[in-house]
């Protein structure tokens, strides 16, 4: 896990490995965090291992404080769940971890487990609204699964659940899936807003609105919703909704998990309240991402989520909820649909430029230092990659054939995982390689992309890989097995140039 000591294969003078102690290892290497292990320092199973659910960001004075559900590996009988915690960081490539923030609740308790949430500052007070979920067969034979409620601060340290405060599905709407509150102050309107994922009474989902003059108050009125579920859609629910203004567009923020199109979309209105359009791509990066929320810095907008993790943990295992935080930049476009971009600190992580070590060509392949030409399905195999790694490169693509890179390959090239360009089909896409046969993982357009020539960058650490392209797409996924393993670029009629790695 992400404490646990870190073993470094280097391309470098291993000598100047050697002297970084394991803080600075771990501190270089955890771009995409996940919780420590032992955060609370004892020895209850549930304090182990776990990883990064639902974030929450939220900026001031310079910090971004990204909270988050707490999924513990461990489980014990009789114990909550997802109870708070938070990391902070000032440039999302160090990241401080600061502790659980606001814990679960009892068996008899509306917040026994805990859901995804937002904070909005009145005054001096912090209140944090968040998701009470429980469904356990005595809570719910008189109480609704699912409820919004409060947690005050001063400090953002030290929290107080107001125990009086609750608000449960209104009439018209099922109180089973109630969910998500997200609150910030509406300059247009002169009102709070608050978002909850909601679901009417026909089961239909919508983003449900309640609007105060003052939080302080504890009155929420319930309004019509601002977004509503298509025919064409069909969505269960529109998770984690967040709503921002960028430029002369309102945007509305949502995650499915569902669908055979699962992840986090968005939607453009010119009015918090809609119509709302929907791009010719609606999603912001693969399955792999969700839950993603933004916050701002009053400069630039970031886009906040988690990268599922596999279990078991392998390449070969089945997507699962919670793994580890991932943080792109949102860039508008001249058109007003939006496009990300890798955070630009992180490219400071990797320092050690690492030789490019040819072991084995497949197939028909010329090389020209860092530049290789490839046909006839040809393969280039190099060397061993490191814990975390920083691959960039420009390939001009085949346009009805395939070409890209595989990651954690065996030496007889059986297993591996493949990420894969496919113009032909406006897709990136990936694969697991499985003793000889490819099963495929996941895809995302390459709309808005002109042309076959991409600009390409991956980062590759904690099993977390996210290949940008072009400064306006990202598609994250869980590749295992990358340290020590070497990688391959493969493809017909297409040729890689500056093939450039990057260690910390």
């Amino acid at each position: 896990m992400a404490m646990a000591g870190l073993t470094i294969f280097s391309c470098q003078n291993e000598a100047s490995m050697t002297e970084l102690s394991q803080e600075e290892i771990f501190r270089q290497t955890n771009i995409f965090p996940q919780p420590p292990n032992q955060w609370m320092g004892g020895n209850n199973p549930y304090y182990t291992a776990g990883f990064v659910g639902d974030a929450m960001p939220y900026y001031e004075n310079g910090s971004f404080h990204l909270f988050f559900l707490h999924d513990a590996k461990t489980k014990p009988a009789g114990e909550g769940f997802h109870d708070i915690h938070s990391f902070e960081t000032t440039d999302f490539k160090d990241f401080a971890y600061k502790g659980r923030q606001i814990p679960y609740g009892l068996a008899s308790e509306a917040d026994f487990g805990v859901g995804t949430g937002s904070m909005v500052k009145v005054g001096n007070t912090y209140y944090y609204y968040y998701t009470g979920h429980n469904e356990t067969a005595s809570f719910i034979s008189s109480n609704p699964r699912e409820s919004v409620l409060l947690a005050t601060s001063i400090d953002m340290k030290n929290w107080t659940k107001v125990k009086n405060f609750k608000i449960t599905a209104p009439a018209g709407y099922y109180d089973y899936e109630f969910r998500d509150p997200h609150v910030f102050f509406n300059t247009e309107d002169g009102k709070y807003w608050m978002l909850v994922s909601a679901q009417t009474s026909a089961k239909k989902a919508v983003v449900l609105k309640f609007t105060t003059t003052n939080p302080a108050s504890g009155n929420w009125t319930v309004e019509n919703p601002i977004y509503t579920t298509s025919s064409s859609e069909n969505y269960i629910m529109l998770e984690c909704p967040d709503l921002f203004k960028m430029g002369n567009y309102w945007y509305l923020v949502f995650s499915e998990n569902w669908s055979n199109n699962s992840g986090t979309h968005y939607r453009i209105a010119y009015s918090p309240n809609g119509p709302w359009t929907t791009p010719a791509n609606d999603k912001l990066d693969g399955s792999y991402f969700y839950a993603a929320k933004t916050v701002s810095d009053n400069t630039d907008r970031y886009l906040v989520g988690w990268t599922a993790r596999k279990v078991p943990e392998s390449n070969t295992g089945g997507k699962a909820w919670a793994g580890n935080l991932l943080t792109h930049k949102l860039v508008q476009n001249s058109d007003g649909t939006l496009a990300v971009k890798s955070i630009s600190a992180l490219s400071s992580v990797f320092g050690q430029t690492a030789s490019l070590s040819v072991e084995r060509i497949t197939g028909n392949a010329s090389q020209n230092g860092n530049n290789f030409n490839l046909s006839s399905n040809s393969q280039v195999t190099f060397g061993k990659l490191q814990k975390a790694n920083q691959i960039s490169f420009t390939l001009n693509a085949s346009a009805s054939g395939k070409s890209g890179l595989i990651l954690a390959q065996d030496n007889d090239g059986k297993n591996g995982f493949k990420i894969s360009f496919e113009p032909s089909a406006n897709r990136i896409a990936s694969y697991v390689k499985n003793d000889g046969n490819e099963d495929y993982v996941d895809s995302y357009p390459l709309s808005g992309i002109s042309g076959t020539n991409y600009n390409v960058t991956l980062f590759i650490s904690n099993d977390v890989c996210v290949v940008y392209v072009n400064d306006k797409i990202a598609f994250s996924n869980r590749v295992y097995d990358v340290v020590n393993k070497k990688w391959s670029i493969f493809g017909s009629d297409s040729s890689f140039s500056n093939i450039n790695i990057k260690n910390p």
